[in-house]
């Protein structure tokens, strides 16, 4: 059995493959600073150490006699990224490496990276493949890949494994759904379940798929115990339930019973209208399944949310660049 650190551990993706790992019996360690995710998303079993993965001291000591690491913690808020690049950048680039450098300092065997659909940014042609050249768009998606980059060359300088997966738009209990920047399917169940209208940034026709949180956590459990995946970048999420925000909306209204117009309002600077990934990578070296309805995943949103309780928008990140691009949502706080 394996040593694992997990960080982001709080989060909808790191309690649960933190869940997975600790049923498989694995040693698992959890860290967290709290900003992304709840506190009772931790499992009770693993260890957890409340600690900002920036702290570079704290790393080093953390990660001593840990095998693997699952770098799962970051501030993803993607269209925030524009205007709070200082934030976003620091807590998606540099502290991925504030972990991935105390790790090989402590003879760490594998470091497996989350990273994000918006390295690909706007191609040609959809689904993305791991094959094409990132064109990423937006301060979060450059330094997403700046990581990744960054992941590789160390590693391979000094001799550990690593696995960099690229999840997109994942759902499931235990998301935070009062961060007004992120997570689309959160803000509008935790808006529609206080009886209010929903926003939808420009004419609600930009396009997403959303994967369930089990079907991704099958395939990071692969990336970090199989000995034959290595050095890898591949795609987590389906391909075949490509969906428009305004279908995503109306599929929820459908679920919950809600008839309420949305409210469209602009749309939001460098957003990329159509992202989706093949998951034919993903088919092949993980056998990965695909094996979650839509409407599985949203239902089980709802339920958490309504069973936890509604909360109010948290605006506590701030903002660096104010100007007339800022999303009115943001400026005037209308979550």
């Amino acid at each position: 059995m394996a040593k694992i650190m997990i960080t982001g551990v709080a989060g909808l993706l790191g309690s649960h493959l933190a869940r997975r790992m600790l049923n498989l019996g694995h040693d698992v360690y959890g860290i967290d600073n709290l900003v992304g995710g709840y506190i009772d998303n931790v499992p009770k079993e693993l260890e957890f150490i409340q600690a900002d993965t920036g702290d570079y001291e704290k790393m080093v000591r953390l990660t001593k006699g840990i095998d693997i690491i699952y770098h799962a913690a970051c501030i993803a808020t993607e269209g925030f990224s524009v205007f709070s690049p200082n934030l976003i950048t620091k807590n998606t680039y540099q502290n991925t490496i504030s972990v991935l450098s105390a790790g090989i300092k402590n003879g760490i065997k594998r470091f497996v990276y989350c990273s994000s659909m918006a390295r690909y940014g706007t191609q040609d042609i959809v689904p993305f493949t791991e094959d094409m050249i990132p064109r990423p768009q937006d301060p979060y998606g450059i330094s997403k890949y700046a990581a990744e980059l960054t992941i590789q060359n160390l590693s391979e300088t000094h001799g550990i494994e690593y696995n960099i997966a690229v999840p997109h738009n994942i759902i499931g209990p235990g998301q935070k759904y009062n961060d007004p920047y992120r997570n689309v399917v959160g803000i509008m169940i935790n808006r529609m379940l206080q009886g209010k209208q929903v926003y939808i940034y420009g004419d609600g026709s930009q396009k997403r798929c959303f994967s369930f949180v089990q079907d991704a956590v099958n395939c990071l459990e692969k990336m970090g115990l199989q000995d034959n995946i290595k050095s890898e970048i591949i795609n987590i999420g389906p391909d075949d339930n490509f969906i428009s925000i305004t279908n995503l909306y109306e599929t929820l209204s459908d679920l919950m019973n809600i008839d309420r117009e949305p409210i469209y309002t602009n749309g939001r600077p460098r957003e990329v209208h159509l992202a989706n990934c093949s998951a034919d990578k993903a088919r092949r070296l993980l056998d990965y399944n695909d094996q979650t309805p839509l409407t599985f995943g949203l239902q089980s949103m709802i339920d958490f949310i309504t069973k936890r309780g509604t909360l109010n928008f948290d605006y506590s990140f701030n903002i660096e660049i104010e100007n007339t691009h800022l999303p009115k949502t943001w400026k005037e706080k209308l979550f």
